[in-house]
């Protein structure tokens, strides 16, 4: 099973679990701990192959697909007989919690989608085809930095982009391959995802620089219902760590709009 945390308040208050993204760990929410715990139940997980769930075995084929990783998460879920919660997530971690909405339905109550992937565009097409074409010669930490300055150029970008970097580098080579696998999947997902209209409340938070995902989300949120679009000012890709104040501010006001959402949770203290 996955590692993580939870922080607990009681067991009558809603739960919140945060999904970090590919190369990242649990750590990319230092910045929301603190706050979100004074108003929540927080569970916190690492993904397999990332954090401290590295080098845990997950599958015996050697490779897995976006519906493996969503249901490890759900695995933890019921572990922790969380049968409702709120989720957030950052870049590919929007993707797994678009995925759980998908799976387990009864389960969310609502999304915060933060540097929300969408759709790829003409750019990110072509990053994605150059790193398979070049992943079993290059340093996959080449292809990571290389990708991580890509998406997140700017200057103030830079704690955002050293943060997930340091965070890959604890990601072992096979590990990041197999991950990377995981973008010949990602063309039909997203597709399906645009199609259909989940109704579930959905936040999205994207910084008025992530210049290669805002376009497609502005265009999502135009044809789902429940779905909202709030801009963050001078914030990229990684907006809960570039603006984190405002990040948390936005996000809890939106989740206590559905804080009815009850949680039943029979778990244990903090691990």
């Amino acid at each position: 099973m996955l590692h993580y945390r939870t922080y607990r308040l009681t067991e009558n208050d809603p739960w919140v679990v945060f999904v970090h993204g590919a190369g990242g760990s649990s750590s990319i929410w230092f910045l929301q701990v603190k706050e979100f715990k004074k108003r929540f139940n927080v569970l916190m997980v690492d993904l397999r192959g990332h954090g401290k769930s590295k080098g845990l075995s997950f599958s015996p084929k050697g490779t897995y697909s976006f519906e493996d990783i969503t249901r490890d998460i759900i695995e933890v879920l019921d572990h922790l007989n969380i049968a409702k919660a709120h989720f957030i997530g950052v870049s590919l971690g929007t993707i797994l919690i678009r995925q759980i909405s998908e799976l387990d339905p009864k389960r969310v109550c609502s999304m915060v989608m933060a540097g929300a992937i969408i759709r790829l565009n003409v750019r990110a097409r072509f990053l994605v085809g150059l790193g398979n074409t070049f992943k079993r010669f290059v340093p996959y930490m080449w292809l990571y930095t290389f990708f991580a300055w890509i998406i997140m150029p700017k200057a103030r970008h830079k704690k955002s982009r050293l943060l997930f970097v340091n965070e890959a580098k604890k990601v072992a080579q096979k590990e990041f391959m197999r991950w990377f696998k995981l973008t010949y999947e990602l063309n039909p997902l997203l597709k399906y995802f645009e199609e259909k209209d989940t109704g579930i409340p959905t936040l999205y938070l994207t910084g008025d620089e992530d210049y290669m995902f805002l376009p497609a989300v502005e265009y999502i949120v135009g044809r789902h219902s429940n779905s909202y679009l709030e801009i963050i000012r001078n914030s990229g890709h990684v907006c809960n760590v570039d603006q984190p104040r405002d990040f948390n501010r936005r996000a809890i006001a939106f989740m206590l709009r559905y804080s009815s959402c009850p949680s039943f949770l029979q778990a244990s203290a903090a691990v």
